[in-house]
């Protein structure tokens, strides 16, 4: 897996200051995306050990939140395969740090769904490794600059604590 960025300081996507990850790849091609050069799998840099250890390390400090997810496209299959033992370790060491993740696919149909297109050998572990998910693809049709931490309004912000035990998709309503 490759990534495009890292921002240490974000305070944009998500609630509070985070660590943000923009990983490399993503089949939507989205129109008028923000960042259309990560489409490309191969853009950016190798996503290494040092680079998790620097992800890490950037984490530690208390007035950091947690850590986001964004792309290109975080729960492409085989981004999913490059972030899973990371995650783990996020979680494992930080517990009380969020991690919030953006995709433009559906939780529904796209993830939970056996035969679902980004489905894979690691997708439910991933996700219940997520406090929150904020699905969809960016629709330009549907861009609204009021919106709390989505691009259109189309996407939406998911609890996905209570969208596990519930077993249906269940909106953070703290960011609507």
């Amino acid at each position: 897996m490759n990534y495009a960025s890292i921002k240490k300081t974000d305070i944009a996507n998500g609630v509070g200051v985070r660590v943000s990850l923009f990983v490399s790849g993503c089949t939507h091609h989205c129109k008028e995306c923000f960042n259309p050069e990560t489409w490309n799998f191969e853009y950016g840099d190798p996503f290494t050990k040092e680079v998790e250890e620097e992800l890490l390390e950037a984490l530690k400090p208390s007035h950091i939140k947690g850590l986001t997810l964004l792309g290109g496209e975080p729960l492409e299959p085989v981004n999913q395969r490059g972030l899973i033992a990371f995650l783990r370790k996020v979680k494992e060491r930080f517990p009380d740090k969020t991690i919030w993740c953006y995709t433009g696919y559906t939780l529904e149909r796209d993830l939970w769904e056996e035969e679902g297109r980004a489905r894979c050998e690691v997708t439910e572990e991933l996700l219940g490794l997520l406090d929150i998910l904020v699905d969809g693809e960016f629709m330009i049709e549907k861009k609204d600059i009021r919106l709390k931490f989505r691009g259109s309004s189309n996407q939406r912000i998911l609890d996905m604590k209570k969208s596990t035990e519930e077993k249906r998709a269940v909106l953070a309503t703290d960011f609507l």
